[in-house]
């Protein structure tokens, strides 16, 4: 018999492999010696007939073929019939589960630091625990003993009241606990360092074959068609009379079936079905592992546990425990095999050790436990630890469920859903922006199409960045997720003209879409990112005295940072005199053709086609009547062919300035419309070809009246217009606009003249105390005004009316937009939901996730929050409901009493209905 404590005396340090170089397995014949067996009492793999004949021939034509047998697949295709889809058949190359599901830890967490998350997860649990069973009368091996989250510091346990404030939201039961409460629940657990624990006792295990075979058998009865032992050999695609490339066809060993849509739960190996069809699908396969103990004594009945801190999960095993994590130096699976199938690897102790020295430390029983067996099989993981979904933006009809870094199990039910909901109606139900892998920028309309992700397309082709991306992914997956965290990995990929200039003024930068964006800047001077170290991991020398990683370390606080008063200082000064951002990394595209103004009227909610010169704040709907974007809009005039200010069209012209984190949701968002009213215009992508440099407080205009050719008065220069002007002797396009709320001017600035007309500026605003700022202060001052972030406090799932932006809708008109008649009969039947500002007088910090309490009852939950410097207060948005069900009219909105919960505290908190700083909106207009 092996044991714990043996594998540490066994595991003596080793040369690591190198990250990009295949690793040798080490046997574990060196180390501890133990079987290599999943510890489930039944796997699909022991059912299986030994014929290597498909379960059934496969059918000529079908509505959907989902590829691969494991969660998600199994989800997707019995959610697919669920909602009706009857002509679905799931193709699975061997037995289901046979790849990466078959030997998953099966964990369900009901709480994670996301609002859309909690809600995908409590899908799943449904799913498994009520819903399966009552259709199927079958059990899919549910197990609800409950977990209990580990924290051996405040921040830790700071971390986990956030997760029950949520919890709370959602109607999570959860409570926090001492250590002897803990010790009381868990008697085998040690405490001596404990600070605290989160125990949730609605949390439980998943079987993978019981639940998948469930789903399976559940999918048939609604007549989905399930074939095992059917490998996909290839993916036909065919270009439509618009050029555009569409899902025709899946070939298998066994025969052909036509199809408009395929989707590929192929997990590890999704890469390779991707290539079938010329899909790109940017994951790697790692070696994730755990240890099955032998039987202990006092364990049965006993919670899950999840100690992030030393980075390892006890899983109940019946009288047994699993133990596993995510450790600093994970093995790349670099050749994966098609054959590799209910496979194991041998297990490497080396790397394996830390999960065994915190287990032991944990539950020191451990100590003297046997190991039964080990399971080490491949994962997939993805460069932002989120999993890729919906559809590609090479092929039309080909979607993604794939890429779940370990989570497929316990994402798969919300998931699946929301998949086949995307596949039905073109659009998920629940804000999935953060796991679509589809932002296509075409040249235009037609056959010619440039790829661009969620990632950008220049990151997704580079193997270096997603290999360090995705290892610190899984590196730092137990990690604290503290609100203002930044990666190490893959840096420097996309830097603006100004970057040298700002770095050498202190700036620290944030990574948004690939790009380096200011955040703050430090009166200590430069802190450049440096390559990325893997943390020390594979042989590798950790940076020392790395000023930047030093910086990012006091952020993390769920307390106001050291450099608070440093982001105070830029707000007030920009409240006062006047502060440069740099937010040159924001989208800037032009809208023009013959029919672009009847493209801009359906697009846009705001009426737009006004005359050349004017700038619109405008949203753009999904159908439903959700917010897909906002954004400015302004009408110009053609100009030059080799100008990016003022391109050469004929017809009508519209350019549009986007923030850059959601500039390709937002050029994917447009292209299809575009494609789907076959109009006569192009958008044109100038996002790199020109900076942006906005200009805003009180002494803007003194200042930039030295810079400008051109009258900056409010007669000559009205809040709200634009015009190209000379800046420095450069042309420029000047846009008087605002996003902080302060009287200022953007300037859209050619990338090579970029640097001559920052200096000028700073040159011409050194006398009268101008100042660099970041976008830590944008948040701030943008709050503070009560403008909207969006994917912050404004989604897809949200409306105009419901976020408060009617004003942005052209209801009074009779030009039909895109979620008019939604935004209609919503405004008809009343809005239900609705956001909503507070302050709280007590000056704690903030972040989003918050409860928000009305007269005792949990009524919604912050979006968005941050302090406000002017008025001094914490500002927060969030939406709440009526409890009772009824509408939230602007009187209910008035008449509580509220609270936010933040880290389980509750703070005394004012509604309001207008923004609390300069609601007559008079200093963007020029009147202080």
């Amino acid at each position: 018999m092996s044991y714990v404590s043996s594998a540490l005396r066994a595991a003596a340090p080793r040369c690591l492999p190198a990250p990009w170089r295949s690793p040798r397995p080490f046997s574990s014949a060196t180390g501890p010696t133990a079987k290599k067996s999943v510890p489930y009492q039944k796997t699909l793999k022991e059912e299986g007939s030994g014929s290597r004949e498909p379960s059934r021939p496969p059918p000529s034509s079908a509505e959907v073929v989902v590829v691969g047998g494991g969660s998600l697949g199994c989800q997707t295709t019995y959610h697919l019939a669920k909602q009706g889809v009857t002509s679905v058949v799931l193709l699975e190359r061997d037995r289901l589960t046979s790849g990466t599901t078959w030997h998953t830890a099966g964990l369900l967490w009901q709480l994670r630091p996301s609002d859309v998350e909690v809600e995908l997860l409590a899908h799943t649990r449904d799913v498994v625990s009520r819903d399966l069973p009552a259709e199927t009368g079958l059990h899919t091996g549910w197990v609800e003993n409950g977990g209990l989250f580990i924290a051996s510091n405040k921040q830790r346990l700071d971390e986990y009241k956030r997760l029950m404030s949520l919890g709370k939201v959602y109607g999570v039961e959860s409570y926090v606990l001492t250590p002897s409460q803990t010790k009381d629940l868990y008697p085998l657990m040690n405490i001596d360092d404990l600070y605290g624990t989160l125990y949730v006792p609605k949390d439980g295990t998943m079987d993978p074959a019981g639940t998948c075979s469930t789903l399976a058998r559940a999918a048939a009865a609604r007549g989905a068609t399930i074939i095992e032992n059917c490998p996909v050999t290839g993916i036909q695609v065919r270009a439509d009379d618009f050029g555009v490339k569409r899902v025709y066809a899946v070939e298998t060993a066994h025969g052909t079936i036509q199809t408009p849509c395929v989707v590929n739960c192929a997990g590890v190996w999704a890469r390779a079905l991707g290539q079938l069809a010329g899909v790109h699908v940017p994951l790697v396969g790692m070696h994730h592992a755990y240890v099955v103990t032998e039987r202990i004594e006092g364990i049965q009945n006993m919670p899950n546990v999840r100690d992030h801190d030393a980075s390892v999960y006890l899983r109940l095993q019946g009288d047994a425990l699993s133990v596993g994590g995510y450790e600093s130096n994970p093995i790349f699976w670099e050749e994966v095999s098609e054959k590799f199938a209910f496979g194991l690897f041998d297990l490497d102790w080396d790397v394996f050790m830390q999960h065994i020295e915190g287990a032991i430390n944990r539950v020191p029983v451990l100590e003297k436990t046997g190991i039964k067996s080990t399971v080490c099989g491949p994962e997939s993981f993805t460069a932002d630890h989120k999993p890729l979904m919906g559809e590609a933006p090479e092929v039309r009809g080909f979607f993604l469920g794939c890429g779940f870094n370990s989570a497929g199990m316990m994402l798969g039910g919300g998931c699946g859903r929301e998949l086949a909901h995307w596949i039905i109606h073109g659009r998920p139900e629940k804000d999935m922006y953060g796991y679509d892998i589809r932002q296509v920028i075409p040249d235009a309309p037609g056959p010619h199409w440039l790829l661009c992700w969620r990632f950008h397309h220049s990151l997704t082709n580079n193997n270096r960045w997603i290999r360090e991306r995705s290892h610190e992914s899984y590196a730092k997956n137990y990690s604290v997720v503290f609100p203002h965290d930044e990666p190490l990995a893959g840096r420097n990929m996309r830097k603006d003209p100004l970057h040298e200039e700002l770095l050498n003024q202190g700036c620290v930068f944030q990574e948004r879409h690939g790009w380096e964006r200011p955040g703050w800047f430090s009166p200590t001077g430069a802190a450049p990112v440096l390559d990325y170290d893997y943390y020390g991991a594979y042989g590798r020398e950790r940076h020392r005295d790395y000023t930047y990683n030093r910086l990012l370390g006091d952020e993390y606080t769920f307390d106001f940072p050291p450099h608070h008063d440093i982001i105070k200082n830029e707000c007030l000064t920009c409240r006062n005199a006047l502060a440069l951002f740099d937010m040159s990394y924001f989208g800037k595209f032009y809208l023009v053709g013959p029919e672009a103004t009847k493209a801009a009227n359906w697009l846009f909610t705001a009426d737009v086609s006004k005359a050349p010169g004017s700038t619109v704040y405008t949203c753009m709907l999904n159908k439903r009547g959700g917010v897909e974007s906002d954004l400015t809009v302004s009408r110009i005039s053609p100009g030059d062919p080799a100008s990016p200010l003022a391109p050469a069209f004929e017809g009508d012209g519209y350019y549009l300035a986007i923030g850059g984190a959601v500039a390709q949701h937002n050029w994917s968002h447009i292209t299809a419309v575009l494609q789907d009213m076959k109009l006569q215009c192009k958008l044109l992508d100038c996002s790199e070809e020109l900076g942006m440099m906005s200009i805003q407080g009180p002494l803007s205009r003194v200042v930039l009246q030295e810079v400008l050719d051109t009258d900056l008065s409010n007669e000559a220069f009205p809040f709200s217009t634009q015009k190209l002007a000379v800046a420095a002797g450069c042309m420029v396009r000047a846009m008087r606009l605002s996003f902080v709320g302060e009287m200022g001017w953007e300037l859209h600035v050619p990338k090579a003249d970029c640097v001559k007309v920052y200096q000028a500026v700073m040159q011409a605003g050194a006398r009268h105390g101008i100042t660099n700022a970041g976008y830590r202060a944008i948040d701030s001052l943008s709050i503070e005004k009560g403008y909207r972030h969006w994917h912050a406090d404004l989604r897809p799932d949200d409306t105009p009316l419901e976020a408060g932006l009617a004003f942005t809708c052209k209801l009074k008109s009779n030009i039909p937009f895109l979620g008019r008649e939604a935004v209609e009969a919503q405004k008809a039947k009343g809005i239900f939901r609705r956001l909503v500002c507070f302050t709280t007088e007590e000056k704690v910090p903030m972040f989003g996730l918050e409860a928000v309490w009305r007269d005792g009852k949990v009524v919604g939950h912050i979006r968005r929050a941050d302090f406000g410097f002017a008025i001094d207060k914490t500002i927060a948005y969030g939406y709440i409901r009526d409890p009772t069900g009824g509408p939230v009219s602007l009187d209910f909105v008035k008449s509580g009493s509220y609270e936010l919960e933040r880290i389980g505290v509750t703070y005394p908190a004012q509604a309001h209905t207008k923004s609390p700083f300069d609601p007559d909106n008079k200093r963007v207009k020029g009147f202080y």
